[in-house]
């Protein structure tokens, strides 16, 4: 492993560039009143209808799926490359899903994805009480993904330090149908088809993907089913109704478990030795249903109405010995989980004018229900391990939130423009026993949580290509049922006693557009937290977790997207985030004021070099670095930091039915070992999960027209 080569980043410089464009262009032309920008992009998770992206006082980004890529579209890691602020790993293990933060925020997540908002097809990924997953996201049928960053986030309620939504296309009549496959190392492979069309009345998007592997570490092969349909329905007179259906199945995702330092040394890809004896694996198999339906009022007015339901089953097998399942208050050593899930959103919105200038509100309420059926089983029958035994944990846990948001947007002079919004969450958790035994009392109970989330942020537009904003709000998030799930004392039931982290949000940023094409974007933050929830304990697979007093997360963002004339395009990205504990809870354990957060690294970036005549050939060089990452609250341990580069290359030829498109690509071109992610405060001293070295992929393609 090597040092961080982003050790000597000029972080003052990094801040003090865009804020020196943008006093170079302060004297440009003023911004007549109804003058349009460059950028025209309405991003839907801001929640505003008519206001692109680029005159929001927010931190956006929009990732186009449409275009070629040269890659397995089997993680959504893959495309959220070169977004700064966020990190999405692949951690080489299929049992745990893509680890996913944004400024920090989702970090500690020792499975899935917490601490932010997920969407699909404006549908919620993310679970009432705050957890979320990644692997129903279809990137086969996928056209965008939408990335918010920032105060604005916590419009999106609990958890929400962050939004992430990806959107299928729309189909229409005359679209082409798509085949794809690749083949790659380790026997990984994956197929996909999306079948796209429509006429004036209905449109389709049906995509299905299939990714199968023997895995790079040893004892992690895994299959991954996903299917995704997207009906669209035009009922004239500005309505639409739209029907999502996806599922995704996860048959059994072996798991290799984390490594200590000594065995990321000796050989990254091994497996640790429990994983074999238990046979460590998850199995998930999830269904949801959506339907958001729009209706106009004349020019101005709109109503949109979604609803949704679900079910994600869960079965994990642990490797926890036979001797700790003696304790009467322990709940095995198999996880069995059904979550069914529903909820809905009714939202009005409205453009007008006030004094003469534009302005748009919207208010909604919202609704979710989650019903989960947790039961634990000793993994162990006698002397065979790793297989269902006797059952040691039975209960019904539930959580209702009701929620209530509204915003306003209003330019009210020719170069300014104000964003105000708020949010009343209140979400009860409950839960209810049902395994009672003379050694094991009655463990069921409840908790209420509630918070009020006010945001605001102003623009200024200096000139037609210019944006400065700031903005501010308040934002938190409640312990997840996983959190909950497991005391730090040991005892049995849920944890109570988690206090939900509440979190003040400041942003300085700003938005440059060029004639040419080229797009800049900085943004200065700082997120103050109160009761950090942070994990109190993590051993054999299974985390507790505890308020860790208040932390700091600040930094500064760059990214820049810049052609190089006519053929050459040229992508980068930078991120320095300090995160850091600001004062322990005495009550909780002693956590050293000024110690970084685990789990996130210091310094990020992402550079891409793309090349494409307009002809046949496309050519492209990717590197990326990180900085060290802490692994644990006492500081003891780094995952070093380190860079890659990526290398792909595709040709393309006509048919008479559409193209067909070659592709290759190789990853970690230099084969460096790295630590691909952490698994913080393990405590066995298993943090590290390697990162791949050299792979290779080749794929194929064929768009079809069936016109």
């Amino acid at each position: 492993m090597t040092a961080s080569p982003l050790h000597r980043m000029p972080a003052v410089a990094l801040a003090t560039l865009p804020f020196a464009i943008a006093a170079a262009l302060a004297s440009a032309p003023a911004l007549a009143q109804d003058a349009t920008t460059l950028d025209a992009v309405v991003v839907e998770a801001t929640r505003l209808r008519t206001v692109p992206a680029f005159d929001t006082p927010a931190s956006t980004a929009t990732i186009d799926l449409e275009g070629p890529r040269a890659t397995a579209d089997a993680d959504v890691s893959e495309a959220l490359r070169g977004i700064p602020g966020l990190l999405a790993r692949d951690r080489q293990n299929l049992a745990q899903d893509t680890q996913l933060s944004i400024r920090g925020f989702g970090a500690r997540a020792t499975f899935g994805v917490r601490g932010l908002r997920l969407y699909a097809d404006g549908i919620p990924a993310s679970m009432p009480d705050g957890q979320g997953q990644l692997s129903h996201f279809s990137l086969a049928g996928a056209e965008r993904i939408e990335v918010l960053r920032g105060p604005f986030s916590a419009l999106h309620g609990n958890s929400s330090g962050g939004v992430v939504s990806i959107h299928s296309a729309d189909g229409e009549a005359g679209d082409p149908w798509r085949l794809r496959a690749t083949v790659g190392s380790d026997g990984t492979w994956t197929g996909a088809a999306r079948l796209l069309g429509g006429n004036d009345m209905v449109g389709y998007n049906f995509a299905v993907s299939r990714l199968d592997t023997d895995g790079w570490r040893d004892h992690s092969a895994a299959r991954r089913d996903v299917a995704n349909l997207k009906l669209g329905f035009d009922l004239g007179g500005r309505r639409r109704l739209d029907l999502v259906l996806n599922h995704v199945d996860i048959p059994e995702a072996r798991d290799p478990l984390g490594l200590t330092a000594a065995q990321m040394r000796e050989d990254p890809r091994q497996a640790v030795a429990n994983a074999y004896v238990y046979d460590t694996r998850k199995s998930v198999r999830q269904s949801q249903a959506g339907a958001v339906f729009e209706q106009g009022f004349g020019d101005a007015q709109a109503l949109r109405l979604s609803a949704w339901g679900g079910d994600r089953e869960v079965t994990q097998v642990l490797p926890i010995p036979p001797a700790p399942q003696r304790n009467p208050l322990h709940s095995g050593g198999v996880i069995d989980l059904d979550n069914r899930y529903a909820g809905y959103d009714a939202r009005w919105s409205w453009s007008g004018a006030l004094a003469g200038r534009p302005l748009e509100l919207a208010a909604g309420v919202s609704g979710e229900r989650q019903r989960q059926h947790r039961r634990g089983f000793e993994n162990f029958v006698g002397e065979s391990l790793g297989v269902r035994g006797t059952l040691r944990r039975d209960e019904r846990n539930e959580v209702e939130s009701d929620d209530l948001y509204a915003q306003a947007w209003w330019r009210f002079a020719p170069r300014w423009s104000l964003l105000l919004g708020a949010r009343r969450s209140e979400a009860t958790f409950t839960s209810r026993d049902r395994y009672v035994t003379a050694g094991n009392p009655d463990d069921s109970g409840r908790v209420d949580y509630a918070e009020t989330a006010p945001v605001a942020g102003i623009t200024f537009a200096p000139s037609e290509h210019l944006r400065l904003y700031a903005s501010a709000g308040r934002g938190f998030e409640t312990p997840t049922f996983n959190e909950l799930s497991y005391r730090t004392d040991g005892g049995a039931g849920l944890a109570f006693g988690l206090r939900p982290a509440v979190s003040d949000n400041v942003e300085l940023g700003m938005k440059w557009r060029t004639p040419s094409g080229g797009r800049l974007e900085a943004a200065l933050f700082r997120a103050d937290t109160d009761d950090e929830i942070a994990v109190a304990a993590n051993v054999a697979g299974r985390s507790s977790y505890r308020n860790a007093g208040s932390a700091r997360r600040q930094g500064v963002e760059l990214s820049w997207w810049q052609p190089l004339g006519d053929a050459w395009d040229l992508q980068l990205a930078a991120t320095q985030l300090e995160a850091e504990f600001r004062g322990g809870d005495p009550d909780a354990g002693a956590i050293v004021a000024g110690r970084r957060i685990p789990g996130v690294p210091e310094r990020h970036a992402f550079a891409r070099l793309q090349w494409n005549d307009g002809g046949a050939w496309s050519a492209a060089l990717e590197a990326e670095a990180m900085g060290d990452v802490v692994v644990n609250d006492a500081g003891t341990g780094t995952a070093a930091g380190y860079g890659l580069l990526h290398a792909e290359a595709s040709r393309s030829w006509p048919t008479a039915t559409g193209p067909l498109r070659l592709f290759a690509r190789i990853d970690n071109l230099l084969d460096r070992d790295h630590v691909g992610s952490v698994i913080v405060n393990e405590g066995n001293g298993r943090f590290y999960e390697p990162g791949a070295g050299r792979t290779w992929l080749l794929g194929l393609e064929w768009t079809f027209d069936r016109r």
